[in-house]
Parts: C-alpha cells; sequence; structure tokens
C-alpha cells in the first residue's frame, strides 16, 4: 500500500545489479556405480538392441518386496548371459578375426544403443509427458502412477523418466536397495541423464554399505565422463572416503558449485585457513555464503589480502548494492575502468561526491575509449552546474557517436534551465539528426500532448502519427498511437479510430494501451468501473517449458525438477563456456534459462528482473534472440508468474475482486516475495503496512497475524483492496491509484479533474509515481488475461497480437 519501492513500470528496463543467488537445500544425490545390484559386472543387465525392453525390466520389483519376481528376474539374467556371449561370439565373427573381447564387443553395443537413445529422445522431448507433470507433484502424490509407467512393457523416454524419478524419491527415504533396482540398465535406455544415474546408483550402494560398489560407481563417471560438469559432483563424494579427490576438484575446478561446498567443508575445519578464503573469495564472490568469508578476511587477515582479493571484494558489495562498503575494496583493487567507475559510482551514491567527481574525471582521463567513460561523462553532468554538465555531454556525443542521441536529450533538459532558445535548436537538431531515437520520439510526444491539450486533435494527431512512423520501438509508441484513435474519437472519424485500437492490439500487445484498446473496441475484458466483478477462466502450464539455452541433459534435469542439480550443472556449464570468468555475461537465451531458475527458487524479483533486463540488445544476434524469445509464450509466461495461484484465487473469491487484478497488484507492489519490506515498513505480498494492519485486524476477527505469511498478507491486503473499491463505488482505477498514494490524494484529485474520461484522467495525475503505477497494474492486468484467459488468447490470435 505505499509506492512499489523499486519502481517497476510494466515492461521496462530495471536496475543494474540483481541480489546475490541463494542455493537450494535438496539433498545431495551421491554419484552412482555401473555393477548390478546382484554384485555382478553389470553386462547380464545391458538391454538387447530394439525399441523393446521386454526380456530386461518388464517385472521390476519397484518395491522391493516381491520375491517371487526377484527369482524370476535373476533366471531372465542368466538367459541374458547366454545370449550377449553369442551375440559376442557373432561379433567377433564379423570383425574378420579381429581381437575383440567380449566387454569391448558389449561396450560397442552399448554405444550403438546409447546413439541410439539419444536420437530418439531428440524427438521425444518436445512431446506431450505426462512424467513431466508427475515431477511438479509430491513424490506421494506421484509414485502410483510413476510405478504404472516404469513397468509398461515397451521401452520409452516415458518410462525412462518415471524410473529416474522414483528412484530418487526412493533415494531420498533411504531406500537404497530398491533404487538400485530400479536404476538397472537406466544409463543405456536413458543417455541424457547417465552420469546423474550413476550418481544416483552410487548413493544407493552407499545406503546399502556397499561401499566398494558405491567408489567403483563414482570412479566411473570420472572414466566414462571426464569432460562432464558431473566429474565435480564424483570427486565430492569419493572424496568423503579420500580426501585427495577433493584436492582435485578444488584444482580442476575451481569454480564448479560443487567445489564451493567442498571449500565450505574444508572450512569448516579449519576456519582460520587463509588460503581456502581466498580460493572461496577469488572463484564465488558473488556468492550468498562469501559473505562470511569477508567479514573475517576483513577482521583478521587485511595485510595478507592480493588486490585480486579486494577486487572480488568490492565486486561482492557492489552485487549486494552495499555500495557505501564497495569503496574501500574498490581503492585498494587493481587499476582498470571498470574497477575505477565502480569506486566512483559508489562514491557518488554514498553522497561523497568530491571524490566521485575526483575518481570520474581520472577516469575519463585514463581510459577515454572506455565504455566505463561514456558512463562517467553522463554521470558528471548529473553532478556539475548545467552550463559545466553541457560540457561534459557535448564529449560524451563527439567521443561515442552511438550514445549522441541520449545524450543530446539530455543536453537540451540542460539547456533549458539557463538557455530557452539553444534548447529549442538542439530539439530541431536532434529530430533532423536522430529522428528515430527514443529522444525524438519522447520530443514528439511532449509536442502531441500540448496541442491535445489546446484542443488541437489535428495537430496532435499529426505529430503522434510521426512517432508511429519514425519510432515504432520506442516505449511511448503504442501510447501516440492508442490516443490517436481517442482523438479520431473527438473528431468523429470511427473508422479510423477503430484502425488506431487495433494497431495497439496487433503491434503492442503487451501494452497497457492494448488493454484499454481492447476495452474500447468492445471487448468484454472489464473497464475500469466494472473489472473488479469479472472472474476470468484460467489456464496455466502443468510441465516446465523447455529452456532456451544449456545442455540437454541440464534442460532434461530442469523439466523434471531437479533444481539443485540442474542450477549447478547449468552454472558449471556457463563458467566452463565462459572459460572461468566469476561473473560470466551471459547471452540472451543464457540470460532467460538464469531467469526460468530463480523462479524454481521463488526469487521472483530477480527473475522477472532478469527477463526485462534481456529487451532491446544491441549485437544483432542477441537481438534476434530476444525477438524470437518474445514471440513465445514461455518467455511472458516468465516474466508474468503464477505463483500462490490457489490463494490468490481463494481470497479473491472472497472478497469478489478478480483474481487477475489481484494477481497484478501483488506483481507490482512485491514481486511476489513474501518476505519483502519497503524502506517505511510496507510488508509481504501486498505491502500492508503494520498501521494498517492492525486497523483491519480486528475487522476481520483476526487476532493473530504475520504480514510475511503469504496467508495473512493476502487476506489481509483483498480486505483493504476491497475497501478502497467500495469507497469509490467499485471505480478500479481509482482503487488503484488510493492503494499507491492515499485516499486523502485521490479525493484531491477527483476535486481537480473531470472523472467523465477515465483516460484522461489517468494522464493528468500529478504524482508521476502514481500514474505510472495504476498504468503499470492495469498493464499487469491485462497481460495476465491476455497470457492465461484462453478465450481472450482466441480474441488476440484474430487481431494478429501475439
Amino acid at each position: 500500500m505505499e509506492p512499489n519501492q523499486d519502481g517497476h513500470q510494466g515492461e521496462t528496463t530495471e536496475t543494474s545489479s540483481p541480489a546475490p543467488k541463494k542455493r537450494l537445500s535438496l539433498p545431495n544425490l551421491s554419484p552412482p556405480a555401473i555393477a548390478s545390484p546382484n554384485g555382478a559386472s553389470g553386462l547380464d543387465n545391458v538391454p538387447s538392441p530394439g525399441l523393446s525392453d521386454q526380456n530386461n525390466m518388464s517385472a521390476l520389483p519397484l518395491n522391493g518386496h516381491d520375491q517371487s519376481l526377484a527369482e524370476e528376474e535373476q533366471a531372465k539374467g542368466s538367459v541374458r548371459s547366454k545370449r550377449w556371449l553369442w551375440l559376442g561370439s557373432i561379433l567377433v565373427l564379423l570383425l574378420g578375426g579381429t581381437a575383440l573381447t567380449l566387454p569391448r564387443a558389449l561396450e560397442m553395443v552399448n554405444g550403438w544403443r546409447q546413439e541410439a537413445q539419444l536420437k530418439a529422445y531428440e524427438q521425444e522431448q518436445h512431446q506431450d509427458s505426462e512424467v513431466l507433470r508427475l515431477a511438479l507433484l509430491t513424490p506421494e502424490q506421484r509414485r502410483g502412477r510413476l510405478e504404472a509407467i516404469a513397468n509398461q512393457q515397451e521401452l520409452s523416454l516415458e518410462r525412462s523418466r518415471a524410473r529416474f524419478l522414483l528412484a530418487g524419491d526412493l533415494l531420498a527415504k533411504f531406500e537404497g536397495g530398491p533404487a538400485i533396482r530400479v536404476l538397472d540398465g537406466l544409463e543405456v535406455q536413458y543417455p541424457v541423464l547417465a552420469p546423474y544415474i550413476l550418481l544416483m546408483r552410487g548413493r544407493g550402494y552407499q545406503l546399502s554399505n556397499e561401499n566398494d560398489q558405491a567408489e567403483a560407481t563414482w570412479q566411473s563417471i570420472l572414466d566414462q565422463y571426464p569432460d562432464s560438469p558431473v566429474v565435480v559432483n564424483a570427486l565430492e563424494n569419493l572424496g568423503s572416503l579420500d580426501q585427495a579427490y577433493w584436492q582435485q576438484a578444488i584444482a580442476d575446478h575451481p569454480g564448479h558449485p560443487r567445489t564451493l561446498a567442498i571449500l565450505h567443508q574444508q572450512l569448516q575445519s579449519a576456519p582460520d585457513s587463509l588460503a581456502i578464503q581466498q580460493q572461496i573469495l577469488q572463484n564465488h564472490p558473488t556468492d550468498g555464503r562469501t559473505a562470511a568469508v569477508i567479514d573475517d578476511l576483513q577482521a583478521n587477515h587485511q595485510e595478507h589480502l592480493t588486490p585480486e582479493d579486494w577486487q572480488a571484494m568490492g565486486d561482492n558489495f557492489w552485487y549486494r548494492r552495499i555500495y557505501n562498503q564497495a569503496i574501500a575494496p574498490y581503492q585498494k583493487a587493481p587499476s582498470n575502468a571498470r574497477n575505477l567507475y565502480r569506486l566512483a559510482r559508489a562514491q557518488q551514491i554514498s553522497k561523497l561526491d568530491k571524490e566521485a567527481q575526483e575518481n570520474y574525471r581520472q577516469l575519463i582521463a585514463t581510459y577515454p575509449d572506455s565504455p566505463e567513460t561514456a558512463l562517467a561523462l553522463r554521470r558528471l553532468a548529473e553532478m556539475v552546474p548545467p552550463r559545466e554538465g553541457v560540457q561534459y555531454l557535448q564529449q560524451l556525443e563527439q567521443q561515442f557517436p552511438d550514445q549522441g542521441a541520449s545524450a543530446l536529450a539530455a543536453k537540451i533538459d540542460l539547456l533549458a534551465k539557463f538557455d530557452a532558445n539553444q534548447a529549442q535548436q538542439a530539439r530541431q537538431t536532434l529530430l533532423q539528426k536522430y529522428p528515430n531515437s527514443d529522444a525524438a520520439a519522447n520530443y514528439r510526444w511532449r509536442q502531441a500532448q500540448e496541442f491535445a491539450k489546446a484542443g488541437n486533435y489535428t495537430e496532435a494527431w499529426r505529430w503522434a502519427k510521426e512517432i508511429a512512423n519514425q519510432n515504432p520501438q520506442s516505449d511511448v509508441t503504442p501510447k501516440a498511437i492508442f490516443w490517436i484513435g481517442k482523438w479520431a474519437q473527438q473528431l468523429g472519424r470511427s473508422a479510423d479510430s477503430k484502425t488506431a485500437f487495433e494497431t495497439v492490439l496487433a503491434k503492442y500487445p503487451q501494452s497497457y494501451y492494448a488493454w484499454r484498446s481492447a476495452v474500447l473496441l468492445g471487448w468484454q475484458v472489464g473497464d475500469f468501473n466494472s473489472v473488479r466483478f469479472l472472474n476470468p477462466p484460467v489456464t496455466v502450464p502443468d510441465q516446465r517449458p523447455l529452456p532456451p539455452a544449456g545442455s540437454p541433459t541440464f534442460r532434461e534435469l530442469y523439466r523434471l525438477a531437479q533444481d539443485q542439480e540442474a542450477i549447478e550443472l547449468f552454472d558449471a556449464e556457463i563458467r566452463a563456456r565462459a572459460e572461468g570468468e566469476t561473473v560470466p555475461e551471459l547471452t540472451v537465451n543464457e540470460g532467460f534459462t538464469e531467469a526460468l531458475l530463480k523462479l524454481t527458487q521463488q526469487e521472483y524479483l530477480q527473475g522477472i528482473n532478469q527477463v526485462l533486463n534481456l529487451r532491446n540488445p544491441e549485437d544483432p544476434e542477441q537481438r534476434k534472440q530476444w525477438e524470437e524469445l518474445r514471440g513465445t509464450r514461455d518467455y511472458w509466461q516468465t516474466l508474468f508468474p503464477f505463483p500462490y495461484q490457489k490463494l490468490i484465487f481463494e481470497w479473491s473469491e472472497k472478497r469478489q475482486v478478480n483474481p487477475f487484478l489481484v494477481t497484478a497488484l501483488i506483481r507490482q507492489e512485491s514481486r511476489f516475495e513474501k518476505d519483502i519490506q519497503s524502506p517505511v515498513g510496507a510488508t509481504g505480498l501486498m505491502q500492508v503496512m503494520p498501521a494498517t494492519a492492525e486497523w483491519i485486524a480486528p475487522q476481520i476477527g483476526l487476532q493473530e497475524y504475520s504480514l510475511t505469511d503469504p496467508t495473512d498478507n493476502v487476506n489481509m491486503g483483498t480486505w483493504y483492496f476491497d475497501h478502497t473499491h467500495k469507497t469509490y463505488n467499485n471505480n478500479s482505477a481509482l482503487a488503484v491509484a488510493s492503494y499507491n498514494a492515499g485516499p486523502g490524494n485521490v479525493a484531491k484529485w477527483l476535486q481537480e479533474f473531470n472523472n467523465a474520461d477515465p483516460d484522461l484522467f489517468v494522464e493528468r495525475i500529478p504524482f508521476a509515481e502514481t500514474k505510472g503505477y495504476v498504468e503499470a497494474v492495469f498493464g499487469n492486468y491485462w497481460n495476465y488475461l491476455r497470457i492465461y484467459d484462453p478465450d481472450v488468447e482466441k480474441l488476440m490470435g484474430q487481431v494478429g497480437g501475439r
């Protein structure tokens, strides 16, 4: 009920540095062995070639209690052994007497079979999957259905997935023997997850007190998958038997997430070890647990720290946005453009203006061609008197032509403070020199507004049309086209009005103005005075999307909700691709994939911001990736996620408020972060103020509550939202504005402005933050409607909107 603390307004670029990643505390699945459960080499359990696997595991004893099935399986093993002996002899003959041993022959057959299964996986992974839906349920909810699929006779991706999940559930219950039986031969049938199957099998042996088998299994991962990041998982588990393996992991894979776990385990045994702390700091500077390491280093080891240590320390504070504490480390870090900019910026944010200006000037003089210098010129222009600021902006325009338009726009704002004539000349230069820039679009829109206020709708239309023609990618363009439609109505040109509204829906379907256009076209999507009572149908995905980046192994782990393993593997893959950079620069597809992972960790604020920060990349290849992503449903469902759906729908029904509108409000207030708190104390999903909660609680019979508890928070928040609606005769625009700015301000605006045209009323809200808040909330509402309401999705398809 306070202004949104992070200032999000629809699909806009967010603040630059996300908060540190949290790690999931999920059970570690130890590496498995390739031996068979009866202690044999495992060769007898290799399935025969072909799509069917009926002779291998058709009666798998999933619960481990059916002795007759076990005896039958043992008998089948004898038959298979003879069959493979015969097959091996045939291979020897076929290869013309080459000295090919039976194990080597079987290894070749397994290789052929795995290759065939990988090809089959590539084809099947895009098909509908019941198991991927079951993966999102609890082990108890899914067990029966998984067992039925796992016992199917025909070999398939679904059967393999079911066995993998069942084995994981069994290991979580410490049932090693049954898990081993479920996993029998699965690495051949399901090669995309083969190393993880071996990890799990090793854990099964460990739980069964067969440590030799466990060790052999983990060792087999090192032998068979030497280039896979999963090697570190195997080394970690082997290290429990011989710590030399841990040292191997630290030496060969210093940036791997499991290496970090090893280092922290070692640090518990040697809490004063400078070497271990430096390893953690250098290779994992932005990990959440590194903060405690930094505290100890600063307290006890400052004299031993290197410039690289200080840089990593500064990076940690910068990443966590603790800018005042980043100053001292960056002063001792290696001298380069990046560190000097961060030092100056941290000083500026900390109100150390003199020091900041000095360092910005040093950066400009020392590194004149660096990207950080462009930022320094812009920052200096903000800090100095306007006349001096103009000079820095002129230097920016000359030195960095690609930033000329935005530099000139900032220069115009400064010129307007002391020389109106020069400012007007600069505006004409802007339109002539940079007609397609966002700055030019914003200037054109200001001109259109001035003519509209004067009642000259024809001239306003002309300026707005120039935006549509010259600046189709600008954020202001959907607004300009929408108001062309409104002005066309004023001029009695209904056909032009309809065309304008349909254009907004087709070309800018995600915008707030697309909703307003839909309303004015007569769509039943709720207007300001009717939207609260709508109860739209909702269709949410029941399985995870296929990520656009990462290996097939990572993608499969993610879709199976093996979150810890997926997060760690993706991290390791990115580091390997980036050749060890501690904070690698991500591609668009990698950034989106990381956003998906953040949502699995309930880091909704970071996940949403991660998607927003992908927009409009300069690199052509990256822009192509972004445009392709924006054309997918997965992109929009990630940008507008639906956590707490059941809770929101329950309380929305009780309060008789549109659940999509409540969801839209929560997204804007808290980004679904249940523990978030604003600087003034507004708390939780719906940002309820403590004093407001004290006033609400007795009215709803709530004696004990916690504002960080989602149920209590949504209970109170929806009650208050209903209250604001009743206050304003169920006008949702006024209710939403009141939720942000308070009822006193809304009452004042109602006295000052005519509310007959709700669009004009929103435009006239004098608080820029509240105006943006109202547009953002209803923009959110519209996006939830078009993404999750099948009826609206169908209508959007008819007008060409994505």
